[in-house]
């Protein structure tokens, strides 16, 4: 019997796993429907989702309905804006409402979702992008028993959520992000108490000033909801902003026209601990053994009502009283601490709210620093009314707070300033309605990076006018490098609270500027992360100023330059550098061009100008020089040239991409003498024409033009004489150092060799004058390292053999002419007299023939 009862209960399990298993797919199709037929009812926008699906294990007893990827877009006037986004959302039902038939309603228990993005924004007109509910048009009563879906809801739960409001009137953006939030309570019921749990972090932006970046919330709390009147009420509840407490009093209720608020709030406690815990996490540390003295307070309410007009009228307190706190193992202490800040509206309208913080003051050891500002009209017209007075010695920074810094700070700061301005005028420049004054000093400042490369500035003064600040004076060493600057800025509030363009014109001198003290390594990679990739450099497009700059000595890579001097000008991402000169290699450069990083891919303009350059040094130390000219770096002597070039950038590195470059360049060779021995060109040269010796080629004068395009350069031919052999040179070579050069070589015959020179001794001066230059051709490819040299040789003996074949012949012909003449005059053997001739002439062409093929032979080092 027992065995029967546990076969049969056996199968009834195996019968109930198999059905958990099975209905969730006979279902499916039916849960989707009513998803989609719910939606489509509901609003007018455009819906999509990946899958929807059933589930009777995730919440069992209960089923639970997942939707993936579910996407709200807007439809005009906001086509193509995401309304919503969510990742996954989960709907719990009884197994129950499975069963239902196609008109009844599915009742949903619990709601959970991940990965969401809310985005509800506002046009200037005051439309919201949220209103897609599908209106009635024919004003036909609604049936409850008809709708798809009803909520019954018990639970809910969002995680990972991205909230964000926008007002593009009133120029407002939140941005609530990393929101998780849940609660518990019994929607069936019309009054019900909700639990919450609720964390996030809030950024908060109006008319482009920042007033909250990633201020970290959290919120438990039990809300009392009467769902009749959309009134929520604070019961238990406990806020934290960073690590401030707070605890609210009161209710908001939502009304036709917007919401109703009643809310008191403040800090549970006085104690200045609250203080600390409002700092942000990033520049905070522990609050744990902290000693403070005094105490610190916030407190408020918020009453009336919010509408598309109105704000509700509300007031906050933040107060401290000669407050102190010092952190344990810290030498220092901060004392007298004073702070007295109120934000107020008392009309309910936004543009009245102001903000006055009538004093914030502390001191450290001796050292007292105070600040005041208003600031009222916040939403038409902002108006600001500050000042900053005391001294501060950055040493004692990190002795009293525990600031997270690799290496201390050192120096004195000091300020006395006032503002008082209004931001329309910051926006239009109206200098005259901007009251500035005092001034700002730093002396003895000294800082070290996580690459032990210190900056140390002795002197920085600046001076504050209504519309300039001017930095009077500007002393610092960094390195093997000193500075000193002075200029004037200009539009720091319109840059500041209006992203507008900086605008600066200073004057820089150094005795020794070192490049590499201003470069930055980029982060190396560790055992547990990849180095970072670096990312593309480009020049700030807010940035708009001038820079006259000396330096007497200027360090870059392995160069010197001295009596540096030029003009630089920064401009929508654009460097242009002007009149740029400096000696080096025994003469002088000067540079004119842009560059500019406003396109995906940077690109560069230059004209160079050389006088009086040492050709050797400029073509072996300047990489761009090697590569457009690299057998010249063994010319000893001057050049006079001007190089014109463009192409693009490595955007990371911003060095020139050879592949892109294209240009042109004109030089002048001076007072020149080669060193053949270290080109391997030359010496191949050498050894394959023998009569020029190429340390002793006359290049004085000579002019080059060269073009390059597409990593080719182009050498247009030029002449070089070499006694009285004239060389023609022309062809083209690559950035890689391949190259395709042409000698054209005009050689007289006396250049053949001893053997050339005896049988010209023979001929009579008439016949060798007659003697026409040989051209011999050359060509060079392969690469500057591995040249390859080729010649036409055969050719060259042709050319010589043919000349003397040629005179003979002339010279034989008029001799048998003359003698046939003799015959006919003096009636002498006619026949005997021409053959003896005929038979001379043969014999003299075919040993002159012989004598000039082995000559040429020889010379070349090849035998017929």
């Amino acid at each position: 019997m027992l065995k029967k009862i546990l076969k049969i209960a056996a199968i009834v399990l195996v019968v109930i796993v198999a059905a958990l298993f099975a209905i969730p797919y006979f279902f499916k199709d039916q849960i989707k429907a009513k998803i989609a037929e719910a939606i489509n009812e509901s609003v007018d926008a455009k819906v999509s989702f990946a899958d929807a699906d059933l589930s009777l294990f995730k919440n069992f007893p209960n089923a639970t309905v997942g939707i993936e990827k579910l996407v709200i877009i807007n439809k005009a006037p906001f086509e193509g804006d995401t309304l919503v986004s969510l990742g996954e959302l989960n709907l719990k039902m009884s197994i129950k409402e499975l069963f239902k038939g196609k008109d009844e309603p599915l009742s949903i228990q619990g709601i959970s979702s991940t990965n969401g993005l809310i985005n509800i924004i506002f046009n200037k007109d005051g439309i919201g992008n949220f209103d897609i509910a599908l209106k009635d048009k024919e004003e036909t009563k609604k049936d409850d028993a008809s709708k798809p879906l009803s909520l019954k809801i018990q639970n809910y739960k969002i995680e990972n959520f991205t909230f964000r409001y926008i007002d593009q009137g009133s120029k407002i953006k939140m941005v609530i992000d990393s929101l998780n939030h849940e609660g518990t309570g019994d929607f069936t019921n019309s009054k019900l108490d909700l639990t919450t749990k609720s964390t996030a972090k809030v950024s908060l932006d109006m008319d482009k000033i920042n007033y909250m970046k990633n201020v970290k919330l959290t919120l438990d709390a039990v809300l009392g909801i009467d769902l009749e009147k959309s009134k929520y009420t604070f019961k238990e509840n406990k806020a934290l902003i960073n690590q401030l407490p707070l605890e609210f009093d009161g209710f908001i209720q939502m009304v036709d026209a917007g919401q109703i608020y009643d809310l008191k709030f403040k800090t549970p406690t006085s104690s200045f601990t609250n203080f600390l815990g409002l700092i942000p996490s990033a520049y905070a540390s522990g609050l744990d053994g902290v000693k403070t003295t005094g105490d610190f307070t916030v407190a408020g309410f918020a009453k009336g009502e919010l509408t598309d007009t109105t704000v509700p009228k509300f007031n906050i307190a933040i107060a401290s009283n000669n407050a102190s706190f010092q952190y344990p193992n810290l030498p220092k202490s901060v004392q007298n601490i004073v702070i007295d800040t109120k934000i107020i509206n008392e009309t309910g309208i936004l543009n009245d709210t102001y903000v006055n913080l009538d004093k914030l003051s502390f001191r450290i050891d001796q050292d007292v620093f105070s600040a005041k500002a208003n600031i009222k009209n916040i939403t038409v017209n902002p108006i600001v009314d500050a000042a900053l007075k005391g001294t501060i010695n950055l040493a004692n920074l990190s002795k009293a707070y525990p600031i997270k810094m690799d290496k201390p700070l050192a120096g004195i700061l000091k300020a006395d300033v006032t503002t008082n301005f209004d931001m329309a005028s910051v926006e239009k420049s109206q200098y005259q309605n901007i009251k500035n004054a005092g001034t700002m000093s730093l002396s003895g400042f000294k800082y070290t990076d996580e690459n032990n490369k210190s900056m140390n500035i002795s002197t920085a003064l600046v001076e504050f006018n209504p519309s300039t600040i001017n930095l009077k004076k500007f002393d610092a060493t960094t390195g093997k490098s000193d500075l000193s600057i002075n200029g004037v800025l200009e539009n720091f509030y319109g840059f500041m609270f209006k992203k507008q363009e900086l605008k600066g014109n200073f004057n820089m001198s150094s005795n020794q500027l070192a490049v590499d003290d201003f470069m930055t390594a980029g982060e190396p990679a560790t055992e547990k992360a990849a180095a970072k990739p670096t990312e593309a450099m480009k020049i700030p497009a807010f940035l708009n100023c001038t820079i006259n700059a000396k330096a007497t000595t200027v360090l870059y890579d392995n160069l010197k330059l001295k009596d540096v001097s030029g003009k630089l000008i920064v401009k929508d991402e654009k460097a242009t550098l002007e009149n740029f000169k400096t000696s080096i290699f025994g003469g002088t450069i000067g540079l004119t061009g842009t560059v500019s990083t406003k396109a995906k891919v940077p690109t560069f303009d230059m004209n160079l100008g050389f006088n009086q350059v040492d050709i050797a040094q400029t073509f072996t130390q300047l990489d761009m020089m090697k590569k457009i000219a690299p057998i010249a770096g063994i010319i000893n002597g001057k050049l006079n040239s001007t190089i014109k070039l463009n192409g693009n950038l490595d955007a990371k590195e911003l060095t020139p991409d050879l592949k892109s470059i294209s240009g042109d360049l004109l030089g002048q060779l001076l007072s020149t003498t080669i060193n053949s021995k270290n080109s391997t060109v030359l010496n191949a040269l050498t050894s394959n024409i023998k009569f020029i010796d190429m340390n002793k080629i006359n290049l004085n004068d000579i002019k080059a033009a060269l073009t390059f395009e597409n990593g080719k350069v182009n050498v247009k031919p030029f002449d070089i004489k070499y006694q009285d052999i004239k060389i023609t040179v022309g062809g083209t070579h690559g950035f890689d150092q391949s190259m395709n050069y042409n000698l054209k070589l005009d050689v007289p015959a006396k250049y053949l060799g001893s053997e050339a020179n005896a049988f010209i001794s023979k001929m009579s001066p008439a016949d060798a004058a007659k003697l026409q230059n040989i051209p011999i051709n050359a060509m060079i490819t392969g690469n500057f390292s591995n040249p390859k040299i080729s010649t036409d040789m055969k050719s060259a003996v042709t050319s010589l053999a043919s000349q003397v074949a040629n005179q003979q012949k002339e010279k034989l012909t008029q001799k048998g002419a003359s003698a046939l003449n003799d015959l006919i005059n003096k009636n002498t053997k006619a026949k005997d007299t021409t053959k003896a001739a005929a038979t001379e002439k043969e014999q003299k062409t075919q040993e002159v023939t012989k004598k000039a093929s082995d000559l040429i032979n020889g010379l070349f080092k090849k035998k017929n």
